[in-house]
């Protein structure tokens, strides 16, 4: 497919196949200018303005050349800001390339002006918990905690701001992307790491923000959403496979030392549990705050906190348990570690050459500079010789947002620019130290798993498995269980197509306590997810647990089994999102474009093409309103069959007591013997 230029009055059109940028004077393609970001850190919370001294619409254009190969304009205001674009079919994909032009003051700044219709819906922008279908608000991108309450009109919100500035908003997030999929028919990437902000408020265009002069912008095209999803996802890198391991049954948050883990385990064993794994995060001891029970940053294991653990975990193993650790990037002020990367130099630093210290709440650690060769080559040695040599088969991989602003780094990379690019460097460090510990033979192929909660564009590739962060153990929708959905679905948009969350929460401040009830429905939604994996919370005590009552272990039970019944199912997407692109968790438009409500509606999903999903999201529900898409349907619980005529689907209200989380099967699908099985599974304690 060829770019071709159509000129017209004022302007001209950029067109690519079905794809199409108008510039005019009235309304240009370009916008430069020069500012300077200011940020303020406090906790992994950013307060960010901008002074910004000009912003110039580029009206006036000098084609320099077009052929069939490429095409050179040049943008300019009476002289001002000169950008230079190409743009060239690259792969079946547009690719617009930039830079300044000649100038003693370069533009810092640019906005892109995209054409667009009313009626376009809009995904991705990383991961997005509040709202699903971008269009009508704006997305500025910056890797941040993703706040607590993240609503400003909720207490919550109101309390953490005035506490500590961390009640956040709708935009805040861990992994921001600079991409986006439309219903017009095209996928848009902008890269760059800068801070950045999407705006899709024009009822007439999208206007995209960089605090830098991006180096290109890439566009792909696609018949149906299902070809968009597939193509950026080629583009940007797709998942490996996971261990099957991790998918066949639940991984269980358990902290506490060696004999709590043990004593844990053979309760919800006792119990029907299929249990596939133990998480300890702490099995590197633990730091006490007034937040709540905090981790000591040093990864070497505790043998104080887990003694004889290292001795455990084959035997653990060989009755198909793994245990699973925890690591960040940071290691804590005067610990091992941080002694070992001061002495070797391998710290970020401050302006004056100091070793940079970040605050993370009543402690301090250093933050290993990942752009140095030697830093970033030690602690992949510190993954392989004190994780994976020590027996773990996979860890949380903490962390990545906390770069600060101001931090000076071995590379020279600007700190305001590495920010969001820190995170994807992060992913990459354990990715080479799982590949590396197989090649020497440290560990199995594909057996080990590590999860993230921050992430970018460069993130898909290198880390197998994202998990939705710290949602507050509540009901809410912007911080609670119904955040997971929108969360997974908009990283399934964007080229991430593997998620899970915290069964059951993690935040647990301002009167906030886990209910009995919401870790139940909470493992609902996590049995009919790639991974089950519980947590305690930052306050173990004031949580309902797993094991807190036999009704609870009883109904965890029934829903790992139900789980770990859909193995082959999930087996399958998960080949399907590694080999293909397309996510295990799916948007209903993904299958359905047809249904105009399938469009935007974020309560539901498709797991894979042929089970439809709608999670209990309501404190003591006991029905729920359900939209099924066009076709035939049958209810996993009660087996009776619904027929969702016509374009418009089917809109009913199902009985959801307890342990049966509304689901539908696709009739005539080549698994149903296999969701009727896992039906079966959860009735029937093994």
């Amino acid at each position: 497919m060829e770019a071709r230029l159509e000129l017209a009055q004022g302007g001209f059109d950029l067109v690519f196949g079905a794809f199409r940028i108008a510039h005019r004077a009235e309304q240009p393609f370009l916008r430069a200018g020069r500012g300077e970001g200011v940020f303020e850190m406090h906790r992994g919370n950013f307060s960010i303005r901008e002074d910004l001294d000009e912003l110039v619409a580029l009206r006036d254009f000098e084609i320099l050349s077009q052929g069939p190969a490429a095409i050179q304009v040049r943008f300019h205001r009476s002289g001002l800001w000169p950008i230079l674009m190409e743009a060239k079919p690259e792969a079946g994909r547009l690719v617009l390339s930039f830079r300044a032009g000649p100038g003693e003051e370069k533009p810092n700044r640019l906005r892109l002006s995209l054409p667009a219709s009313a009626t376009d819906h809009v995904y991705g922008c990383g991961e997005q918990f509040s709202h699903f279908d971008l269009r009508g608000r704006h997305f500025p991108l910056w890797s941040s905690e993703q706040g607590v309450g993240r609503n400003k009109l909720t207490e919550i919100t109101r309390l953490a701001d005035a506490d500590d500035g961390a009640g956040g908003d709708y935009y805040w997030t861990f992994y921001p992307q600079p991409s986006f999929v439309s219903s017009a028919g095209y996928w848009c990437h902008l890269d760059t790491t800068a801070w950045a902000d999407f705006d899709f408020r024009h009822p007439g265009r999208h206007e995209l923000y960089a605090w830098e002069i991006p180096s290109r912008l890439v566009v792909g095209l696609g018949a149906t959403m299902a070809e968009l999803v597939q193509d950026q996802s080629a583009f940007l890198g797709r998942q490996p496979l996971l261990p099957d391991w991790c998918l066949g049954g639940v991984i269980l948050g358990i902290q506490g030392g060696t004999e709590a883990c043990l004593q844990k385990l053979a309760a919800a064993r006792a119990a029907g549990v299929p249990v596939t794994g133990i998480w300890a995060q702490d099995w590197e001891g633990i730091n006490m705050t007034s937040f709540g029970q905090r981790l000591r940053w040093n990864w070497v294991h505790d043998e104080v906190r887990y003694p004889g653990l290292k001795e455990a975990i084959p035997r653990l193993k060989a009755e198909g348990v793994r245990f699973l650790g925890y690591i960040n990037p940071y290691v804590g002020k005067d610990m091992s570690l941080f002694k070992e990367a001061a002495a070797a130099g391998y710290l970020a630093k401050t302006a004056n050459g100091e070793d940079y210290l970040v605050e993370f709440g009543e402690f301090y650690a250093g933050v290993v500079d990942l752009t140095r060769p030697e830093a970033f080559a030690w602690y992949k040695g510190v993954i392989k010789r004190n994780l994976i040599g020590f027996g773990l088969s996979g860890w949380m991989a903490d962390f990545g947002e906390y770069l600060p602003t101001d931090a000076v780094l071995f590379d020279g990379t600007p700190a305001q620019i590495a920010h969001n690019a820190w995170p994807s460097l992060w992913a990459r460090c354990n990715r080479e130290a799982v590949d590396e510990a197989v090649a020497e033979g440290l560990a199995a192929k594909d057996d080990i798993v590590y999860f993230m909660r921050a992430g970018g564009a460069g993130s898909p590739r290198d880390c197998p498995l994202m998990w939705a962060g710290d949602q507050n153990v509540d009901w809410s929708t912007d911080d609670g269980l119904a955040s997971v959905i929108p969360a997974a679905l908009s990283l399934a948009m964007s080229g991430h197509g593997l998620h899970h969350s915290d069964l059951g929460g993690y935040t647990t401040l301002y009167g906030m306590k886990r209910t009995k009830e919401l870790f139940l429905r909470w493992a609902e939604q996590a049995a009919l997810s790639p991974v089950m994996r519980s947590h305690e919370g930052n306050r173990p005590k004031d949580n309902w647990q797993f094991d807190s009552d036999e009704e609870t272990l009883a109904g965890l039970g029934a829903m790992g089994r139900f789980h770990k019944a859909l193995l082959p199912y999930l087996q399958a997407l998960v080949a399907q999102n590694a080999q293909a692109g397309l996510p295990v968790q799916r948007p209903l438009f993904l299958h359905h474009p047809e249904d105009s409500r399938a469009w935007s509606i974020q309560d539901e999903y498709l797991l894979g093409e042929d089970l439809l999903v709608a999670p209990i999201l309501t404190e003591g529900a006991r029905t729920r309103k359900v939209h099924l898409p066009a076709g035939s349907w049958v209810h996993l619980w009660s087996g009776a069959a619904y027929e969702a005529a016509g374009a418009g689907g089917l809109d009913l209200e199902v009985a959801a007591p307890l342990g049966e989380p509304p689901a539908f099967a696709r009739l005539g699908s080549a698994w149903l013997g296999d969701f009727r099985s896992a039906v079966a599974a959860a009735r029937t304690k093994s």
